[in-house]
């Protein structure tokens, strides 16, 4: 009995390795994409900036390593997001939910754009409406509404949640729907 206890306890070999998917994430400047990726790998918040280009973040979870190629949402760098969407298994767009109207048709024109894009039409899409903690904010019904998501993506497989930086378990919640797809994803047979 002894013998069973300890290699129960010491035998064990290493946990299996987590799937790892890489994901894209794009949205205008001033979204939150890199705030929100800095909260969800336990980075200070301190001296964050826009992204000028590009970052990459492995972002941790318990049932996968999410590698997010974060793209600038500058207006001279978004005509060369196409240029990184190859190799990307899903989506993740951020949108500021209380932005003017004139950037929220930006942001709806981009992620047309992306939705129909052939590199990106298949996959799982993660649409955030950030900063929900402020006044401002749209609903996410108002966003459905006016992002025109269900003629476009219809057949296509996307997750809208709210989300703010107050809320990082929200934003957890919506990663793992997102690795829950991915995962659906990978069980699919591959289609000859």
């Amino acid at each position: 009995m002894d013998y069973l206890c300890f290699r129960a306890l010491c035998c064990k070999g290493p946990p299996p390795p987590r799937p790892e998917y890489d994901l894209v994430c794009i949205g205008l400047t001033g979204s939150g994409k890199t705030s929100l990726l800095s909260q969800l790998c336990s980075e200070h918040r301190d001296n964050i900036g826009s992204t000028t280009g590009f970052n990459i973040k492995a972002v941790p979870f318990q049932n996968a390593i999410l590698n997010v190629k974060e793209l600038g949402g500058a207006d001279n760098i978004r005509k060369y997001w196409s240029r990184y969407y190859q190799g990307s298994q899903g989506v993740i767009f951020v949108l500021d939910s209380a932005s003017s109207e004139d950037d929220l048709e930006i942001a709806r024109n981009e992620l047309h754009s992306a939705l129909q894009h052939p590199q990106l039409c298949t996959l799982p899409f993660l649409i955030l409406a950030n900063h929900q903690d402020k006044p401002a904010a749209r609903s996410v019904q108002e966003i459905k509404k006016y992002l025109e998501l269900e003629p476009l993506a219809r057949g296509k497989r996307w997750i809208l949640k709210p989300c703010s930086l107050d809320d990082m378990e929200a934003v957890k919640d919506s990663f793992s729907l997102l690795i829950n797809l991915l995962e659906d994803r990978d069980l699919e047979p591959s289609r000859m």
